[in-house]
């Protein structure tokens, strides 16, 4: 399959150099990088706005949504957080001056780097059907189309997806939007990353949240740290690693690849601590994983049922808590003593006895935290592995006690809180009932499901959809098959995409498309109603509040709440009882709307105000279980895919997985250096071990193409570099987005429907 210029973003033949990785994650180089690009990108602006990131009266951190601890630092952010700062005070401006000089097939000429590069947007731009530059428009107008979208078609047929970085009182406008409008399709990057994570636990402990604290970080005995790369994408995790170690715990790592962030840490906050000093100085820092388990890409169902059957050999269960907690003990421990030894370890790639080790290590303890990612959550049985790994949890009793739990880590800032607030495709009916009770005057939501981001994407191409809305975020990145995702959203009739850079999806999404600037995180919102501020809610369930405070980019910008509230007054209005504008205008009645219709969100407005804000209802992590159906947590087995034996595919078949770089933020690219990996120059690399390496004749360095095989066709994409690196035989890595063209829409995890990037047959061939 050829590469399409517009799906695909161009590239240039960058000068690839492949370096040792430094020894340690952090330390003075993170520091000057986030000066450097601070300064660069944002100037003295870009600097002061450092100086609030995290703060108790300051903005919350729009990169990830690690939670931020009771005592903060004057420095709480990480390189990867001063980026997303300052590409938020960023000094250009993509302003209607910068559109009538470029046209739109320019602008495609381009990589989504130079386009996110242009700058700020400045004014809402339309692109009509068929022209070669977007104009300016006025915000009326763009209500205006939108509500003669609406309403020219019917409510099944419209898209509204979320980014993970909209704020709780956006999202809920925006849910809220959706429901009156009568359609439940809301897909949003949850169905991308840890909607298997939620589809795993609510049946097995009763929320599809995570249960610890970042203080049960800080005190656990032992943390096991899978499928997850915290140095580039959670770097305030290491923090909590460090505290972890230095408290006498134990971490162990388990990846395919052995990431440096994992190995050392040299905290920047040491150097301006006269104990710690020392050590960041000279002693290069704090030593983290003690134990690197190198499973195989998708071996991680096969290393936890080992570890529960070593548990159970060794007598390592917590019987008085099984007995008196949980439910179906007798059915796992039958089908655990049935499960044969050869085929974990043919599966995982690891032996019985590094299985024993894990399942010894956890076996003295409760106090084990167990964390994960995509790495986890983007494979076919990713629900079934991750209830494995909430099996041991239980087996142990380590739920509901201090130093333990379970800690799915989110990536974007609040993607977390965007569930909460009602962004879901499946709501469930309790949800529903109150949502239309706190909005009263009739309201009433739809029952029927909606769609998610692959299903949404399907009914595209279908010729389905004829609005697509995006708050935030770049779908067509993001989602898999960039090719046929970027064929379904060219034909919806009308996109509509809020955001605060341009991106390719911005050119390519519609027949017609409306283009709404926005303000970030960092400026101020102040409305006739006064300054305004949002919250949101991190990894660990608490909520806080978020004041901008720098000078918009333009005085045409708008929050996302008063767009969402502009759009829906002009939309759907006259027939509800929601006053929309006044609630995109004063955020303090938003959040009294909220509290009305959302649990756990009582006294927001003043609690809020709290320096630490609050925190949700979690009764799994005071050890409640009381919301499942008897009362007890469900222990659940699950089976080993074709009984642990590999699925039969040719010799030269091997599994790719995709990865980050340590140089961007989800689908934002900020450079081509992926520091801790030692990878420099060029993204457009395939990461191969040097045994598959010599069995094809390649060597480092060598350009191929590289060809997925699904059941409804092969996909390729060309030109890819070899980097030898440390994997397990079979498997090989490659960066996302570039390798996203591969992945098949039809490839998803049973259960949560999420798109499997982690585990993408493929197969090499020297490019011609």
């Amino acid at each position: 399959m050829s590469e399409p210029t517009a799906a695909r973003p161009p590239h240039d033949e960058g000068a690839l150099r492949h370096d040792e990785p430094p020894e340690h994650a952090a330390g003075i180089p993170a520091v000057l990088r986030s000066g450097q690009v601070a300064l660069s990108r944002g100037g003295v602006k870009g600097l002061r706005e450092l100086t609030r990131v995290n703060q108790h009266d300051g903005f919350d951190c729009p990169s990830c949504a690690w939670a931020d601890p009771a005592n903060r630092s004057f420095a709480e952010f990480c390189e990867n957080g001063a980026k997303a700062v300052a590409d938020a005070a960023d000094k250009h401006r993509a302003d209607p001056r910068f559109f009538r000089r470029h046209s739109i097939d320019e602008l495609l000429a381009h990589d989504d780097r130079w386009l996110n590069d242009a700058g700020r947007l400045t004014t809402p731009m339309l692109r009509r059907e068929g022209a070669t530059h977007l104009e300016p428009v006025t915000w009326e107008a763009a209500e205006g189309m939108l509500a003669e979208a609406l309403a020219a078609t019917t409510a099944e047929r419209a898209v509204f997806y979320t980014s993970g970085r909209a704020s709780n009182e956006a999202a809920f406008l925006y849910q809220l939007w959706a429901r009156t409008l009568g359609t439940n399709n809301l897909p949003d990057c949850s169905n991308m990353c840890h909607e298997s994570s939620g589809d795993a636990l609510s049946p097995t402990i009763g929320i599809g949240k995570g249960t610890t604290t970042l203080e049960d970080l800080e005190v656990a005995d032992v943390i096991i740290v899978l499928g997850q790369n915290p140095g580039t994408n959670a770097p305030r995790m290491l923090t909590a690693l460090q505290a972890c170690v230095d408290g006498g715990g134990t971490i162990v790592s388990v990846n395919p690849m052995d990431e440096v962030g994992l190995s050392r840490f040299v905290n920047p906050q040491d150097f301006t601590n006269p104990l710690r000093a020392p050590r960041a100085l000279l002693g290069g820092g704090t030593a983290l994983a003690k134990e690197h388990l190198q499973v195989r890409i998708g071996g991680d169902l096969a290393l936890l049922t080992g570890v529960q059957k070593a548990l159970l050999e060794a007598g390592g269960v917590d019987e008085a808590f099984v007995a008196q907690r949980t439910s179906g003990f007798e059915q796992l421990r039958a089908h655990l003593e049935a499960q044969p030894w050869e085929p974990l370890e043919q599966a995982s790639g690891l032996g019985r006895d590094r299985m024993a080790m894990l399942a010894q290590l956890i076996a003295g303890t409760r106090r084990v935290v167990w964390c994960w990612a995509m790495g986890i959550t983007q494979h076919e049985h990713a629900v079934g592995t991750i209830q494995q790994l909430a099996n041991l949890a239980l087996l142990r009793g380590a739920i509901g006690v201090e130093g333990a739990g379970l800690c799915p880590v989110r990536g974007h800032s609040n993607v977390q809180g965007d569930r909460t607030v009602g962004v879901w495709d499946r709501p469930n009916e309790s949800f529903l009932a109150r949502l239309d009770a706190g909005i009263g005057g009739g309201f009433s939501s739809p029952r029927e499901h909606g769609h998610d981001v692959v299903k949404s994407i399907e009914a595209a191409a279908r010729g389905e959809v004829d609005v697509f809305v995006s708050l935030g975020g770049n779908m067509l990145q993001a989602a898999p098959d960039t090719d046929a995702t970027a064929a379904a959203l060219g034909s919806v009739g009308l996109a509509v995409q809020v955001a605060t850079k341009l991106n390719r999806g911005h050119l390519l999404a519609g027949r017609s498309a409306l283009l709404l600037p926005c303000l970030s995180r960092t400026e101020a919102d102040v409305t006739d109603a006064g300054q305004q501020c949002i919250t949101v809610e991190s990894s660990m369930g608490v909520v806080t509040r978020s004041t901008g405070r720098a000078k918009p980019a333009s005085r045409m910008l708008r929050s996302e709440p008063a767009i969402i509230a502009g759009l829906a007054a002009a939309s759907v209005g006259a027939t509800t009882p929601v006053d929309w504008r006044a609630l995109g205008d004063d955020h303090d009645a938003l959040r009294d709307v909220i509290e009305r219709c959302v649990d756990g969100f009582d006294d927001y407005n003043a609690r809020i105000r709290q320096d630490n804000g609050f925190a949700l209802p979690n009764p799994p992590r005071e050890g409640d279980f009381s919301g499942l159906p008897d009362g007890r947590a469900v222990l659940t087995t699950y089976p080993l895919p074709n009984g642990g034996s590999a699925t039969p595919t040719p010799d030269d078949t091997l599994t790719l997985m995709t990865i980050r770089s340590h140089d961007q933020f989800n689908t934002t690219v900020y450079g081509d250096s992926d520091r801790y990996r030692g990878v420099h120059g060029d993204r457009r690399v395939l990461f191969l071990s040097p045994a598959d390496a010599d069995a094809r004749g390649l060597s480092d360095g060598q350009r191929v193409d590289v060809t997925s095989h699904a059941a409804d066709g092969e996909r390729s994409i060309h030109g890819f570099r070899i980097v030898l690196h440390d994997l397990p035989d079979g498997d090989c890595a490659a960066y996302f987005p570039e390798a996203n063209p591969l992945i098949p829409l039809s490839s998803t995890a049973i259960g949560s429907n999420t798109p499997v990037s982690k585990a993408v047959p493929v197969t090499i061939a020297p490019s011609v």
